[in-house]
């Protein structure tokens, strides 16, 4: 048999699989060689020219590798600089899978006669990404779906790629001891495993829909098909809309940059205050925006439940920068997790946070940042890093993980919008009033109501 007729593809046929893991190994395995060098011989690395390398190992890649590189150059200092200015430039997009392999996987998940279930299916991927591909279809009443097909053996590539993250990570850590990144592996490697169930990603798309209800047209939710779904297979309904860039590229007017900033801002932020979820990949292309600048929110895969008391220290946090209050800014710390914070180390920790809280501050009409340069949260977490690093680190608690990413991908969203609006009142809207035994009602009958397993 053909790779194709086998795996959909060279990638992913066991031949494609081993070649993959050889280049990234090596890669990995290069590096540790090099630090091994420069920490008992006294070599330099040269970190640009590995951090290229890396890039081209993974690049031609489909595969949680890829997409938790991609993860990893947001997070401000889990990997070297000029780590992830490299691996920013990955791009979501990977080849297709051929007919073969759609058609088996169809087959294996809806039986022999799938196709006699649609009335039209696209034999061409709508959408090619890290985990799946998209198709787009008619069922027989009419309806618009998009079908996501999962990838052959993608357990198996997962579990392998997280031993290479792990081993990537491990030696970043004895680069560089500022930050330990213990948590934040467990913490990926969480997601990523839950990411491999479709039917639980169906699950949080009607968590979203029930609680984005009160924004609703203005934020839209694709809706799954019970009956073609499977742990394999996710079929929603389709939701047309354009990729943000591409509409910045038509110079939309300034009312309008607003008005997708806003729909942004609640589609992320509305769930998180009310019910303490949050949608964990603020990726540009997991959402689109409409000609009346509403928000299509798209791949649920990647979805954090947080304990209502971690909310709790969000706000006290808030309330601390403030005030300039260090004994709540202490209290929003130990709230999180947070252990072992000398003051001086809590300091430095205070420049991110006025970083993230200082836009929300202020009772008035204003940018994000007083900056048009989405790489300036890095330059604030450089200082960060470099301050803990004096200090002897800092081990930040999973749950910051998610929460962080959220904060920066967002922010860079909103300086590339250049949007004006009042963050404050935005702000207040939705953490007025906040009590954390009335959200774990709420989170507790939503998570019930979707059927999205309880958090542990």
């Amino acid at each position: 048999m053909s790779a194709d007729e086998t795996g959909g593809g060279a990638e992913n046929s066991f031949t494609g699989r081993m070649m993959r893991y050889v280049r990234t190994s090596g890669t990995v395995g290069g590096l540790a060689v090099r630090v091994a060098g420069e920490r008992l011989l006294g070599m330099k690395i040269d970190r640009e020219s590995h951090a290229a390398d890396l890039m081209l190992a993974l690049g031609g890649l489909k595969g949680p590798l890829m997409k938790v590189a991609q993860f990893l150059s947001t997070v401000p200092d889990a990997l070297p600089p000029q780590y992830a200015a490299e691996l920013a430039k990955l791009q979501a997009n990977a080849p297709a899978m051929g007919w073969p392999f759609v058609r088996r996987r169809m087959t294996s998940e809806l039986g022999p006669a799938w196709e006699r279930r649609f009335a039209a299916f696209g034999r061409e991927a709508a959408a090619a990404a890290s985990l799946g591909q998209v198709h787009r279809a008619t069922l027989p009443d009419g309806t618009e779906v998009a079908c996501k097909l999962q990838y052959p053996d993608m357990g198996a590539v997962v579990e392998a790629d997280l031993r290479q993250l792990k081993m990537a990570m491990a030696i970043y850590h004895r680069m560089d001891g500022a930050i330990d990144h213990e948590e934040v592996y467990k913490e990926l490697s969480t997601r990523l495993r839950e990411e491999l169930d479709y039917r639980r990603e169906a699950a949080h798309m009607r968590l979203y829909a029930r609680m984005l209800a009160p924004f609703a047209p203005a934020i839209a939710v694709p809706r799954p098909v019970p009956d073609y779904c499977t742990g394999r297979l996710l079929t929603m309904t389709w939701l047309d809309g354009r990729a943000l860039l591409m509409r910045l590229e038509e110079n939309p007017s300034q009312e309008e940059r607003n008005r997708i900033a806003e729909n942004l801002f609640h589609a992320w932020y509305g769930p998180l205050y009310g019910y303490g979820v949050i949608h964990g990949d603020p990726h540009l292309g997991n959402y689109q925006v409409r000609p009346d600048g509403g928000v299509n929110l798209l791949d649920f895969g990647c979805i954090r439940v947080f304990p209502p008391h971690f909310l709790q220290g969000v706000i006290e946090l808030y309330h601390a920068v403030r005030d300039k209050s260090r004994a709540r800014a202490r209290a929003a710390y130990e709230i999180w997790g947070f252990t072992d914070l000398s003051d001086e180390k809590m300091d430095v920790l205070n420049l991110w946070a006025d970083f993230l809280y200082t836009p929300l501050l202020e009772d008035r009409v204003r940018r994000i940042q007083d900056t048009d340069d989405p790489n300036y949260g890095r330059e604030v977490a450089g200082k960060v890093h470099a301050g803990l690093k004096r200090l002897g680190g800092v081990r930040p608690p999973r749950e910051f993980v998610l929460m962080d990413r959220a904060a920066v991908g967002l922010g860079s969203v909103f300086i590339r919008l250049k949007a004006e609006l009042n963050w404050h009142r935005l702000f207040h809207s939705l953490t007025d009033g906040f009590a954390a035994d009335a959200m774990a009602l709420r989170q507790q009958e939503a998570l019930a109501e979707a059927g999205v397993p309880q958090p542990a």
